[in-house]
């Protein structure tokens, strides 16, 4: 390689090392951080042992009352919550999803409905942009193709703490502009044992644990203080079940902490499953699709 190569190599790595920080400084935080519970009621917070989560909840904003879209199960609830839109736009709508059942409304690249994935990959192509899941089902969901890193965890029935040890090592090694997690329980055990039941409060302080540590895994990373953590949940859930129209099902948690959050508690105003989205681009200061229809919960940010 010649030296005038060798210069242009080094000026366009400067380039790149500087783009995301710079552009991040508009942005209310640099970082976002979504850690998902699939199956996770909002009825079950108050009793819950989740003293990691109620510690986001004291120290942001959090409603206990989003409501999930119908029907009230896992692909087409985690499509809305990444595609700022409900089933009649976006198309996914059932359980176990894979692909439209109705034709999308808009296609974009990557031969799917736009996530907010893809509008920060976008906006910002060197983005670091990741998402990690138990259930398979959810690499149909987010636009692999436009993330640097996406994984799904060995069986968590052998090994339950595999979403965690992940998490944090990607949390570590790359410090993500936009990262999911998406754990698959407290679903199954609902499924198993029955939601608003000892196993599932067992199961909840659990994933509460693992919460901390990736929690502490961002403080570990130097990026706590410039990022926002949201933990949510696609829906509820009643007896051994869900997709109904119980609010049991319906009504999810949506919990939003960190750089630029107000610590308001708890705030009254509607919002529904693919309000997530439309909040998270509100956050980076992207330019939405006319097709999405969720709202920014603007009342959350300082």
């Amino acid at each position: 390689m010649n030296k005038k190569n060798f210069n242009r190599m080094v000026a366009l790595i400067c380039l790149a090392l500087i783009a995301v920080p710079s552009i991040g400084k508009k942005w209310k935080a640099e970082h976002v951080f979504i850690i998902g519970l699939d199956g996770w009621g909002a009825y079950s917070v108050e009793k819950a042992d989740m003293p990691n989560v109620k510690q986001l909840m004291n120290e942001g904003c959090y409603t206990l009352k989003k409501r999930s879209v119908l029907p009230s199960s896992s692909a087409v609830n985690w499509a809305s919550m990444f595609m700022g839109a409900g089933p009649e736009l976006h198309g996914y709508t059932e359980w176990g999803s894979a692909h439209p059942e109705l034709p999308s409304r808009i296609i974009e690249k990557n031969n799917i409905f736009p996530t907010v994935f893809q509008l920060l990959r976008n906006e910002v192509p060197e983005a670091e942009i990741g998402c990690i899941y138990e259930w398979a089902g959810i690499k149909y969901l987010v636009d692999t193709l436009s993330m640097n890193y996406h994984a799904q965890t060995p069986d968590y029935n052998k090994h339950p703490e595999a979403m965690s040890q992940m998490a944090c090592k990607y949390i570590r090694e790359k410090k993500p502009v936009l990262a999911a997690f998406c754990f698959d329980n407290p679903d199954h055990v609902g499924h198993a044992e029955g939601h608003d039941t000892p196993a599932y409060y067992a199961n909840l302080k659990q994933l509460d644990k693992y919460i901390g540590e990736i929690l502490n895994a961002i403080r570990e990373a130097g990026i706590y203080d410039k990022s926002i953590i949201i933990v949510t949940s696609d829906h509820g859930g009643i007896k051994r079940g869900h997709g109904g129209k119980t609010m049991m099902e319906m009504e999810t948690p949506f919990i939003i902490a960190g750089k630029n959050i107000r610590k308001g508690g708890q705030f009254e105003e509607s919002m529904m499953q693919f309000d997530c989205a439309a909040t998270i681009a509100h956050i980076f200061k992207l330019k939405t699709p006319q097709v999405w229809i969720g709202r920014p919960m603007k009342q959350v940010f300082k």
